[in-house]
């Protein structure tokens, strides 16, 4: 199914408010200023910031 642009274009990072990204795997979400990666787990993205991987540098 897949994330739907219309959801895709409204979330924000929880942390900062920055825009998200979706991943080439679509399968999670990033923010390119907090480095985090929010995952989407059965089509729903995980939101929580204490869920979020640190991304490396």
């Amino acid at each position: 199914m897949g994330m739907s642009k219309e959801l895709l274009a409204i979330l924000v990072c929880p942390q900062c408010k920055g825009e998200l990204s979706l991943t080439a795997a679509e399968d999670g979400l990033v923010c390119g200023k907090c480095r985090l990666l929010y995952e989407i787990r059965e089509d729903i993205p995980i939101m929580l910031i204490d869920e979020a991987k640190r991304l490396d540098a």
